[in-house]
């Protein structure tokens, strides 16, 4: 059995486990309010994308998922196998079993559970289900990305600096600050679909244009719901919704055939009006000489 947790040794020092960077997250993200408030509706807009070919969906993630029976049906669309017949009881010892059937699938995958239980998950403890939903995240639509020997979080930082290397003023080293102002966004549309937008446009300092522009227009023809807040991301981007939502482009580009690197065009450069000096008024100098005796 894989221990999903156990990150590629390319990435982490030895002996940094994948485990110790999850509690760091924990510290770091679910902790702060406008984190908690980024994840929510991050991982509640990715759970829709799918919940929606089943006709359903949920509006509050740490109440929608509390009886285990949506939870289910989520792990069931996004692995395409069956789980366990659940409990239709409304009983607390029946959402209870429900949501372990749940957690027993994912632990089937390979993946170790560290410190969620099913007791928190139907109390609502919105910590532990972003926490749980996020591993999901993690085990379905990121750890299979693979590119150049490079897996998980490093395959998908990997690509992104692939497609977006031909772009002016896009450097993307992580999944929070290079998104800051759009671009990297934008570039990803452009490269594979440069008819829905034009790069050469698009200015640094107008971060929350770039943003709106490229979640829009994600939602509108890529079928990418939108699952951030230009403000958020323009002020303070979460690294787990940033990488949530930039897989979506993954999945969304990977089998499609690829345009041949753009020739981004370069704005002309400003002409610099040089005025000329002033006019010399000799009439002036002579005066002073004369008054100096010569």
């Amino acid at each position: 059995m894989v221990d999903y947790y156990q990150q590629p040794p390319s990435y982490h020092q030895p002996g940094y486990d994948y485990t110790q960077q999850e509690e760091e997250w924990d510290r770091e993200g679910l902790l702060d309010p406008a984190w908690e408030k980024q994840q929510k509706k991050t991982f509640t807009a990715w759970c829709n994308s799918h919940l929606r070919k089943a006709g359903t969906s949920i509006d509050t993630i740490e109440e929608d998922f509390r009886n285990g029976l949506k939870l289910m049906l989520l792990l069931e669309v996004i692995s395409g196998e069956p789980l366990p017949k659940p409990d239709r009881g409304k009983m607390r010892f029946h959402k209870i079993a429900n949501v372990n059937k749940a957690l027993e699938y994912i632990e089937s995958k390979g993946v170790k559970l560290v410190s969620i239980g099913a007791e928190e998950i139907v109390d609502g403890n919105v910590k532990m289900t972003l926490g749980l939903i996020w591993t999901i995240i993690l085990r379905f639509a990121i750890q299979d990305i693979n590119v150049e020997e490079l897996s998980a979080r490093d395959g998908l930082l990997l690509w992104c600096q692939r497609k977006t290397a031909p772009y002016n003023n896009v450097n993307v080293q992580n999944f929070h600050n290079s998104w800051k102002d759009g671009l990297a966004f934008c570039a990803l549309i452009h490269r594979h679909r440069p008819d829905l937008l034009d790069y050469s446009q698009l200015h640094k300092g107008d971060p929350i244009h770039n943003l709106n522009l490229a979640f829009d227009i994600a939602e509108k023809h890529l079928d990418i719901p939108r699952m951030l807040d230009a403000e958020d991301v323009a002020r303070h981007p979460d690294e787990k919704s940033t990488m949530t939502y930039v897989s979506c482009f993954y999945h969304a580009f990977r089998n499609m055939r690829e345009p041949p690197a753009p020739v981004i065009r370069q704005p002309p450069p400003q002409r610099v009006v040089v005025a000329p000096p002033p006019e010399r008024d000799w009439r002036k100098d002579v005066s002073h000489l004369r008054k100096s005796g010569f």
